[in-house]
């Protein structure tokens, strides 16, 4: 109605804008299709048919929300009002669902009820409608859900949502509607209405498997052969697991159920909810226009995907995952390698893998080996049981795990002084980089593709993990993942860095209303660009910037923030550690932070933490503090922990296991070299400690931006929003 089209035009419209944003970001389809076609119509009413000869469906007169201006029965979505249920209260709830507390509605139990289109008060009117009796199919419900929820590890927000449904008593669904929109529905006396959407949408997936193929019924009617996955919103779960099941129950014949479904919580946005209608948040066709590759977004998004709790999206964490660990970690790695393998003969190996005789005896090869089997055999575990997330993250830690391998081998040193472990490690290492390009292929496809081309080697050529016997012991080996000899293409780098202005932009630019968006992307972005750069804070200008109000030319001078790159906070590992001979709550540490000798440091944390647990344990240490004798003990640096609001738990903020001894923390959009000692009449530490914590998710932060070093952010173990001292 707002476009003046009709809904086939509308929905050709969007049909296509969709397939087009799909496309761009690598997700496929066997058959991309919609419910509007010649064999949706077909199914459905032939699923209806079933359901009332078997007497599923009864008649019942219902009264619906009538618009006299608009002359019309008011759709579900046509109608806006107060949620009614106790303590929701939300006023924007729909007719058919509240996006605040999920509960499904009728229309008809709204507080205060508007017509959207002329926002009128509609009034209540009879009229008659078919029910799908969902009581009396109850049992054979009940008994397909308890079956499937184990045997198709349902994620626990689908068992949660499924369970509510069932304890509040099933009752009987309007499967019609008086619209003239839909699949019209096979009967004398209602041949002027149409099928509910949420009775006719989840037949869409059978009948544009019919689109696909004559053979459907090999697919949908053939569950002792075919299992079915299915990944949703939390807030369309009732529909996949109550109403299509009950439906397809209800016909009495032999289909493919739902075996696994894979729920997602809300992925919310800066400060508030993606609103498309309000134009906050990016949508897909706005992230088309970022510049921003395809795989960074994909890599975001499901390392970002909400599997347990409401996760946000936000400009400073993206920037973060792709530098940190997208370009630092994962195309360090890969370009590292490939690059070293593409110098000239003399300085590398020519573009030739090299052959590495006698891996197996090269003790730190193996015990990578060991390592990466490991995390390979978690990675297939993870993928099985559809916990995404936490596959991609097992994949991103062999990347890590080669880092630290590459790191701890000094392979450039060994060219020289070794050449036959140097072609251990590099032939080894451009095995991993095959297995990553293979690990990585559904979350990134592109990027598979492109690791692939600079392996030299076909698209879609991956590693099989497991041979006839289906073993995995083949992935402790990744020098055999590549034959010697074998020449690679020209290396490239992966990925490019987001730069503090680039986010600042994103940000300005993805707030407000849909109206105003393209206008201020036009018309601001040079404006906002030169505001960034005047405002960028580094070290160079720190000290001198200055602002003053408008038109008051003599205004004194506003503080000027203390950045945080002042600080030198390092990768540090303690050699070894003890109690103080005078203080039973000080540990006295010598730690090595990547200099000719330890350093000295007394820390305050018998009292949290074992003495077991703090040998030869990775920490962020804080190098530039001005030294300080405790109980006559000089401490020359400082343990970075975080505490609860109580005080009553501490932990060790701990870098990635792979981040190499020494490497500077750093901070996202912040530059600068740190002081050589920090000015302790300045309060330099107490003024940026301040903004210094952890997060929902257990990171380390500087106000928003993680800690980050080449292998990923700095964590602690359960502390979230601690303070960091």
């Amino acid at each position: 109605m707002e476009e003046n089209c009709s809904p086939k035009e509308i929905c050709d419209k969007y049909h296509e804008i969709h397939k087009v944003v799909y496309k761009w970001f690598d997700i496929s389809f066997d058959e991309f299709g919609r419910t509007s076609s010649p064999q949706q119509t077909e199914i459905c009413q032939s699923i209806f048919h079933k359901l009332l000869d078997n007497n599923w469906l009864s008649e019942k007169t219902m009264q619906q929300l009538y618009c006299d201006t608009c002359q019309r029965f008011l759709a579900d979505r046509l109608v806006e009002g107060t949620c009614p249920t106790l303590d929701c209260n939300y006023e924007s709830a729909r007719g058919d669902q509240c996006e605040k507390c999920g509960k499904l509605l009728n229309p008809t139990e709204l507080i205060d009820p508007k017509c959207k289109v002329c926002q009128r008060t509609p009034h209540i009117c009879d009229t008659d409608h078919l029910f799908l009796e969902l009581p009396l199919l109850r049992k054979k419900l009940e008994d397909y859900i308890d079956t499937m929820l184990i045997t198709g590890s349902w994620s626990q927000n689908a068992i949660q949502a499924t369970h509510a449904w069932l304890k509040e008593g099933l009752k009987p669904r309007c499967i019609t509607r008086d619209l003239k929109w839909g699949v019209p529905v096979p009967h004398e006396k209602y041949k002027d209405k149409v099928f509910y959407v949420w009775f006719d949408a989840p037949i869409g997936y059978i009948s544009i498997t019919a689109c696909y193929t004559l053979e459907w019924e090999k697919w949908w009617k053939n569950p002792e052969n075919v299992e079915l996955y299915q990944f949703m919103g939390k807030d369309n779960v009732p529909f996949h697991t109550v109403m299509f099941p009950s439906t397809l129950i209800g016909t009495g014949e032999k289909w493919t159920m739902m075996k696994t479904i894979s729920v997602t919580e809300y992925l919310n946005y800066e400060t508030g909810k993606f609103s498309k209608t309000k134009g906050v948040g990016v949508f897909g066709n706005d992230a088309m226009d970022t510049n921003i590759p395809t795989e960074v977004w994909r890599y975001y998004l499901l390392t970002n995907r909400p599997e347990v709790s409401d996760t946000l999206f936000t400009w400073s964490d993206l920037q973060a995952k792709l530098n940190s660990e997208l370009l630092n970690n994962l195309g360090n790695f890969v370009n590292r390698v490939l690059s070293f393998i593409a110098k000239p003969e003399g300085a590398g190996y020519n573009s030739i893998v090299p052959d590495a005789p006698d891996a197996e005896a090269h003790n730190l090869t193996k015990d990578l080996g060991e390592k990466v089997g490991q995390l390979v055999g978690q990675y297939l575990d993870a993928m099985e049981k559809v916990k995404l997330k936490q596959g991609l993250r097992t994949a991103m830690n062999i990347s890590s795990e080669g880092n630290a391998y590459l790191q701890e081998s000094q392979f450039w040193k060994l060219y020289q002084e070794d050449p036959s472990s140097c072609a251990i490690v590099i032939k080894t290492s451009a095995g991993l980089v095959y297995l990553l390009a293979t690990l990585l292929e559904p979350f990134m496809p592109s990027f598979s593709i492109e690791v692939l081309r600079q392996l030299n080697l076909s698209p879609k050529t991956y590693l099989s993990f497991s041979n006839e016997k289906g073993e995995t012991d083949d992935t402790k080996k990744p020098w055999n993942f590549l034959p010697s000899g074998h020449s690679i293409s020209k290396p490239e780098p992966l990925f490019k860095e987001l730069t503090n202005e680039d986010v600042e932009y994103f940000r300005m630019r993805f707030a407000g209303s849909q109206a105003d968006r393209k206008v201020k992307a036009e018309a601001d972005a040079k404006k906002i660009a030169e505001q960034l750069k005047s405002t960028n804070i580094t070290e160079a200008n720190a000290k001198k910037q200055q602002c003053k109000p408008e038109g008051s030319p003599k205004a004194k001078p506003t503080k000027t923030e203390i950045p945080i790159t002042k600080l030198d906070i390092r990768v540090g590992l303690i050699k070894k550690v003890q109690k103080h001979p005078d203080a039973d709550s000080l540990y006295v540490e010598e730690i090595d932070v990547g200099e000719e000798s330890t350093r000295t440091v007394v820390s305050g944390l018998v009292k949290y933490i074992p003495l077991e647990e703090m040998q030869n344990r990775k920490v962020c240490v804080l190098c530039n503090l001005k030294p300080a004798t405790m109980r006559g003990i000089k401490s020359h640096a400082m343990v970075l922990a975080a505490s609860s609001d109580d005080h009553s738990k501490v932990e060790i903020i701990d870098p990635p296991a792979s981040a190499a001894v020494g490497e500077r923390v750093t901070f996202s959009g912040y530059y600068g070299e740190p002081d050589s000692i920090i000015n302790a009449k300045s309060k330099v530490w107490e003024k940026v400690q301040v903004d210094m914590h952890t997060d929902a998710e257990l990171v380390a932060c500087y106000k928003d931006v993680p800690f980050m070093t080449s292998a990923g952010v700095c964590k602690v173990s359960s502390i979230a929003n601690g303070r960091i001292r």
